[in-house]
């Protein structure tokens, strides 16, 4: 479960989040959405610990992420819009060393990186180092290894960057299917179809302030839109 209470941050005079404030439950998929500037990229980073707020709290699972940031962290698996490597590995190493940062068990360890490379088609790319992968391999390596621990929450930025349409189908699928088994999922974009399609409840932030959370259809009951997809009521509030 994702708390989230009264979150601040401001660089200067300009308020990147202003008192924000939700919850995301277990087995719910949530997509934050937002056009540039608007906090998004600012809250998964107070909601990941890479940054301290300067007001509110985040819990993950009722564990205070400024109190306790390990115990939080290690519940957490996370995935950035642009994933950051030790280069010089070979994919199989970079899971090692994931493995080793969460303490896993190396047996547990072995046959979970097996499942998720035979799931992301990485297999075939296993004696290759990292620096020499395409862009769409490489993200494909940075949600494998935010997955390998069995996070109870998982954060991912831009889930679909560099994916063709064969793995933006697996990464979709898989989404789903980490929040029917109980996470907590949430994925910020900008591709709104895609939240379209997956989101159990969507959440609508701009210039810091959430406008909206819930449904599709509750979003499109509480703006009197009926029959108006995502992206047309999304460009309305926004504009």
């Amino acid at each position: 479960m994702i708390e989230i209470e009264n979150l601040t941050m401001h660089y200067g005079a300009l308020k990147a989040l202003d008192g924000l404030s939700l919850q995301i439950k277990p087995g719910e998929l949530f997509a934050f959405l937002g056009p540039n500037g608007a906090g998004k990229t600012t809250a998964i980073k107070l909601l990941t610990g890479l940054m301290k707020p300067m007001a509110g709290s985040v819990k993950l699972c009722g564990i205070d992420m400024q109190k306790e940031p390990l115990r939080a962290k290690s519940l957490l698996g996370y995935v950035p819009d642009v994933a950051v490597f030790y280069e010089k590995l070979t994919a199989p190493e970079f899971m090692h060393f994931i493995a080793e940062l969460f303490g896993m068990d190396h047996a547990r360890a072995a046959t979970r990186t097996d499942e998720l490379f035979t799931q992301f088609a990485l297999h075939e790319h296993s004696a290759q180092r990292i620096e020499n992968l395409s862009h769409g391999t490489r993200q494909r390596l940075g949600i494998a290894s935010a997955l390998l621990h069995d996070p109870k929450v998982f954060i991912i930025d831009e889930p679909m960057v560099g994916l063709d349409p064969i793995h933006a189908r697996i990464v979709k699928e898989e989404l789903k299917r980490q929040s029917r088994a109980g996470a907590t999922v949430l994925m910020s974009t900008h591709l709104l179809n895609i939240a379209e399609e997956v989101a159990d409840r969507i959440g609508i932030i701009h210039r810091g302030k959430l406008l909206f959370t819930g449904t599709l259809a509750e979003l499109r009951a509480a703006q009197e839109k009926q029959g108006l997809n995502l992206e047309e009521i999304f460009l309305e509030m926004v504009s």
